[in-house]
């Protein structure tokens, strides 16, 4: 017989082991049963939508103390809904108060608190948590969301701000149907741009909280299609010869004279295909429209492909889901990238002042501030005031992506008689490189022949020109690959290359910045987060072995059309977000030494551009020099983010480093779905590339699809 002993230990080992979870269908049940999408439970979990994905298939189980709070939820939720239908008894009122909403922005659950809010106090349909009710006054049948072959699926987002119930925009039809988020239908009456404008305010509950406590909400953007267009009294085509990004209305249109007759303000950009209407706020309530003209080119297909030509559910669902994980569209990504950054890092914050007491604006630290602040001469544009006004004539940073091909006199017999040339393209480089990216924040210091200090950034001139490096790869210090002939201007992270290769470098002189900061890491963690999440609801998970991502990036695009035009976007707006924080002067009318409008933006910040570049371009000489000590393997040819190899087979799992447990090689190339692993971008023939060498082209420009197509990178 069992003593007493005997059986406390037995006790206080099944205490000890791990909480016990129902089967991985038996949780997707009950979460469906309690109306609740994967995305909210993914929020009151602290995860991704993957991961709740992932536990409802068994593909993976939570940890703790994470394990403990979803037993205790999935507990919860088996007492209200148990299996065969049968009535669950009455829930007891819950012991702990209900969690406290902030008047101005969503609170972001945590712990148990979060876990007790996913779960209603009584049951109700998931039709109904899913979907947002309109007010009856506006309220319409629903129409079919969207024409995917796909259900759509929704952004993880925070709670619902009960100011903007329908989601950040619509898209407004020519029979006054306003469609937005998660499938809902408006019924907008205006006629009138200032009748939409002020029904939009007034009525629609659009609009999206700030993205930081210090932010500004954003202002709800309305997508017109052409049909909508007219019926607003605008043309269906804005017409001319100047850049399509310039056109607008002239003054005299009927309709800018309206706006203006109702007391409504247009910014300076006028009313073009991105169009702001603005009275100046009345205390802390903004009272701003931003408009979208489809048919005036809104949507560049480069970065949106297909969107304009959509359904106007879908086109609400792209922009939504952009929207959600992103920002709300604000123009081009490339806008929309640089407002990100400010949105994320606003300039500034409440402050008490010392003296009154009282509450007044003051710097947020870690940010741009408010003023702009002009760069270093060597960090300008050769137009910039800075150069011109000073008569510069000591050289500029060339911290640019590489356009680089290797010379057809240093391949081998062996290279040539490969049948294949691979090309692999880095997800989002530009983005990799900006995480834990230390940048200045301050206004630059000159110094003489200072001591090299990889920690601090700026500009150095320095002579890297004795550096001898392989003839087969391209030196890491310039965007042709080609060896420097003397001093030049360097980017802090290019310099510290040269030191990590072992030689000495000694700068002449140098601009440097005494403040610096990670001002981009919010940008890169969101923008990382949209990145992979799009992926993952395309089929390309963390998850996959190499053969399998190669598998699903082959078919992902046409999975669901819609997604693929969001993670299209994501990309342009990394680098459309780069490009634009040196932004060049734009129009014939422009003459060398003025001042022009960029300049009066905080984030006119060619310093930090350079930043990011030079540390994606000594990314990449990196993995290049990694790639020949480990394999004997040299490319072809580099443009911006991607690299042709030769290749015995047609797949890069042929010449990629494996170790022998068939793990991959670190600080090689790496196939995955992250920013700065690897991707397949096209394979041709050994003998294209050779071909396209010897004319000078770069084969890392046409090697995807059929060996034409020209490799897009967004520009300024």
């Amino acid at each position: 017989m069992a003593t007493e002993e005997e059986l406390f230990a037995n006790i206080d080992a099944l205490l000890e082991e791990e909480p016990q979870l129902p089967p991985p269908a038996e949780r997707a049940r009950l979460r469906e049963a309690a109306g609740i999408t994967q995305a909210r439970l993914a929020l009151a979990l602290k995860t991704s939508t993957q991961t709740v994905k992932n536990y409802e298939n068994g593909r993976s189980e939570p940890k703790s103390p994470r394990l403990e709070a979803y037993q205790r939820l999935l507990k919860g939720w088996a007492a209200k809904y148990p299996a065969h239908g049968a009535p669950a008894p009455a829930a007891a009122p819950s012991p702990t108060p209900p969690a406290a909403t902030q008047p101005e922005a969503p609170e972001t659950f945590t712990g148990s608190a979060a876990l007790e809010a996913a779960v209603p106090e009584t049951a109700a349909p998931a039709q109904a948590l899913a979907t947002p009710v309109a007010p009856a006054a506006t309220q319409r049948p629903a129409r079919p969301a969207a024409t995917s072959p796909r259900p759509a699926k929704k952004a993880a987002k925070p709670a619902v701000d009960p100011r903007f119930q329908h989601g950040p925009l619509a898209v407004l039809d020519g029979d006054g149907s306003a469609y937005g988020v998660d499938g809902i239908v408006l019924d907008c009456p205006a006629t009138t741009v200032v009748e939409l404008v002020e029904w939009t305010l007034r009525e629609s509950g659009l609009g999206a909280p700030k993205l930081n406590r210090y932010g500004k909400d954003s202002d709800p953007l309305i997508v017109l299609t052409a049909a909508a267009a007219v019926k607003l009294g605008l043309p269906e085509r804005l017409e001319g010869h100047e850049q399509r990004r310039s056109l607008r209305l002239p003054e005299d249109h009927p309709v800018v004279k309206q706006v203006a007759k109702a007391k409504w303000q247009l910014t300076q950009r006028g009313f073009g295909p991105w169009a702001r209407i603005y009275r100046k706020a009345q205390g802390r309530d903004r009272q701003c429209v931003q408009l979208a003209i489809l048919s005036w080119d809104a949507l560049d297909e480069r970065s949106w492909p297909g969107v304009t030509d959509m359904e106007p559910a879908d086109i609400a669902r792209v922009l939504g889901a952009y929207a959600q994980r992103v920002i709300t569209p604000r123009g081009s990504t490339a806008v929309s990238g640089l407002e990100l950054m400010t949105a994320l890092r606003p300039p500034t914050k409440a402050v008490q002042d010392p003296e009154t007491g009282n509450w007044v604006s003051g710097h947020n630290p870690g940010s741009l501030g408010t003023e702009p602040m002009d760069p270093a001469p060597p960090e300008a544009t050769p137009e910039h005031p800075v150069v011109v006004n000073s008569g510069w004539t000591g050289g500029f940073l060339d911290e640019e992506a590489y356009q680089w091909v290797r010379s057809v006199d240093t391949l081998t017999d062996e290279e040539c008689t490969l049948p294949f040339a691979v090309g692999l393209d880095l997800n989002t480089a530009f983005l990799a490189a900006a995480a834990r990216l230390v940048v200045g924040l301050s206004a630059p210091d000159h110094f003489h022949a200072p001591k090299f200090n990889p920690k601090i950034p700026g500009s150095w001139l320095v002579d890297l020109s004795h550096i001898e490096l392989d003839p087969r790869l391209p030196s890491p210090f310039t965007p042709t690959g080609e060896r420097p002939t003397g001093p030049a201007w360097y980017q802090t992270h290019t310099v510290a290359y040269a030191q990590e290769l072992g030689h000495d470098v000694h700068p002449i002189e140098a601009y440097l910045r005494r403040e610096t900061g990670a001002y981009l890491d919010p940008w890169h963690d969101r923008l990382k987060n949209a990145y992979v999440d799009t992926l993952a609801d395309l089929g390309v998970t963390r998850d996959l072995d190499d053969r399998q991502f190669l598998a699903a990036m082959e078919q992902h695009k046409q999975v669901d059309p819609a997604l693929a035009a969001v993670l299209s976007a994501i990309k342009a707006t990394v680098k459309g977000g780069v490009g634009k924080l040196r932004e060049r002067p734009q129009g014939k009318s422009y003459k060398e030494g003025e001042r022009w409008p960029a300049l009066e933006r905080p984030t006119w910040r060619p310093d930090i551009r350079a930043a990011v570049i030079s540390k994606a371009r000594v990314n990449m000489h990196r993995k290049l020099l990694n790639m020949s000590r480990m394999t004997g393997l040299f490319p072809l040819a580099v443009l911006s983010d991607c690299v042709v190899y030769p290749s015995p087979g047609a797949s890069p799992l042929d010449f990629l480093p494996y170790a022998a447990s068939g793990k991959p090689q670190p600080g090689g190339f790496r196939l995955g779905p992250t920013p700065g692993l690897a991707k397949l971008e096209g394979v041709q023939s050994m003998l294209w590339a050779v071909d396209l060498m010897e004319k000078g082209l770069n084969p890392a420009r046409h090697i995807k699809g059929d060996g034409h197509d020209a490799k897009f990178d967004e520009g300024e």
